[in-house]
């Protein structure tokens, strides 16, 4: 839970790298509230859109943390060495989801990249050397 609240704390902070476990776990946990809060909208009937059937409360959650998504998905992109701008590539229908989950799924660049300091310098360093971006929980 820990990784999901960092990235809200850094609510809109574009810039800067973010480690697999902080962006998967904010997916994981973004999708299991979106999950939660469709099964509560069906049963209080707040479903909207026809065939969609998009509730109420997720919407709302939805555009809670559109910028944090974007945010976290940015950085996480960082990390791979690569623009933020990749992020766009899901808008390619078919293919350009999965390239983005390929990325994203990808180890970050070991040390500094010209985006920031490495988010697991301290695991990597065994303690030694560069020191974590600051803000990221320790493991």
């Amino acid at each position: 839970m820990q990784w999901y609240t960092e990235v809200l704390k850094k609510y809109a902070q574009f810039s800067g790298r973010s480690r697999r476990k902080e962006f998967w776990m904010f997916v994981l946990i973004n999708a299991v509230i979106g999950i939660i809060l469709s099964i509560i909208d069906r049963a209080i009937g707040t479903t909207y859109g026809g065939s969609a059937n998009q509730g109420v409360l997720n919407s709302i959650y939805s555009l809670a943390v559109l910028i944090p998504s974007i945010a976290v998905g940015v950085r996480r992109m960082h990390d791979t060495n690569r623009s933020g701008w990749w992020l766009l590539i899901n808008l390619v229908p078919c293919v350009g989801w999965i390239v983005y989950i390929v990325f994203a799924a990808q180890e970050g660049v070991a040390g500094d990249n010209q985006y920031g300091q490495d988010p697991k310098a301290a695991e990597r360093f065994g303690g030694q050397g560069p020191n974590p971006e600051p803000g990221y929980p320790t493991v």
